[in-house]
């Protein structure tokens, strides 16, 4: 990972660069002038193109695969994620997961989310309470026209695996004939939506935070605005954060995503090497006025891209101040 940080401490910039303003003042070697300016800390990182919510899908009973995932594809309500045992396993929408058998009789938040992915799919026109007849009915012509072999009104579990929304799949982990039914993930999926991936070091947690907008810098040399869509907690304390970016447009290629640290729009600034330390205390600048140089006392405040906002009585817009050379 690449970082740059866009960023100069106040204190360590000003006692490297600071002199100490001479007595009497003479013409200083060099001239800037004072600048109204919006200051920004920042930090950009390289990012990757990815899919939002990757989580892996593991069979809930043993079987042997007999078509496998197609990496790549995205998968809709009611069509199939892959095959075990000749038996096609269906993606259907809701967040409550596959835990039990369904079938007559049957009551609960599962069947209710079953009832609503039959009739979103058009195999169930009438609402009733529970697993009754004409859910096992529309769950017969279900698995009729998805070629279940023997379909029997009866949703066994491995049958359906239930998503919040259509699912990307990034990874094949099973291959045809293997078993399955253990520990190891059959697929992973994502969600459909892409989004770039980063990752930022522990120290820059807050700069983490879910709904903050960012930068997105494109190969092509556009850029677009982004958003934080996901946080994703390491397990250690020394493990990198890993970030999901939203965006709305098209992306490729590489890509870097600048994080605001701070930001101050039309301020005073100057070149850091303007500031002079003074010998009563606090800093000056050394102001170029018909040939004559003056020290003027400010207040130094923030500091990027070398340069470093001041303010101070009288000071004002294209002023001229002495720069110390480097």
């Amino acid at each position: 990972m690449r970082a740059v940080l866009v960023l100069i401490a106040a204190t360590a910039a000003l006692s490297a660069c600071a002199s100490t303003a001479p007595a009497p003042p003479t013409r200083p070697p060099a001239i800037a002038k004072v600048t109204k300016s919006d200051l920004v800390r920042s930090k950009t990182v390289d990012g990757s193109l990815d899919y939002a919510h990757r989580r892996e899908i593991r069979h809930p009973v043993a079987g042997t695969l007999t078509a496998a995932a197609v990496e790549g594809r995205t998968v809709r309500l009611g069509q199939r994620l892959y095959d075990v045992d000749a038996r096609p396993v269906l993606l259907l929408y809701g967040r409550t997961p596959m835990f039990r058998k369904l079938s007559a009789g049957a009551q609960g938040p599962d069947v209710l989310q079953l009832q609503q992915n039959l009739r979103a799919l058009g195999f169930a026109t009438v609402t009733e309470r529970g697993y009754g007849p004409h859910t096992v009915a529309a769950v017969k012509s279900l698995q009729k026209a998805r070629g279940f072999i023997a379909p029997d009104g009866v949703i066994r579990q491995g049958d359906v695996v239930f998503q919040p929304g259509p699912v990307r799949v990034v990874a094949a982990n099973a291959r045809l004939a293997d078993r399955v039914g253990g520990e190891e993930p059959v697929l992973t999926v994502a969600s459909a939506t892409p989004v770039i991936r980063v990752e930022l070091d522990p120290a820059d947690q807050k700069l983490a935070r879910k709904g903050k907008k960012v930068e997105i810098a494109l190969s092509s040399g556009t850029s677009m605005a982004g958003r934080v869509s996901t946080v994703i907690r390491p397990k250690g304390e020394d493990e990198n954060l890993t970030v999901e970016i939203a965006f709305r447009g098209k992306a490729s290629g590489t890509v870097s995503v600048t994080f605001v640290i701070q930001r101050r729009a039309g301020v005073l600034a100057v070149p850091v090497e303007a500031v002079v330390a003074l010998r009563e205390g606090g800093y000056g600048l050394q102001v170029v006025e018909n040939g004559k140089v003056r020290v003027v006392a400010v207040e130094p405040g923030m500091t990027a891209d070398g340069l470093i906002e001041v303010s101070g009585a009288g000071l004002r817009e294209g002023m001229e101040v002495g720069v110390a050379k480097e």
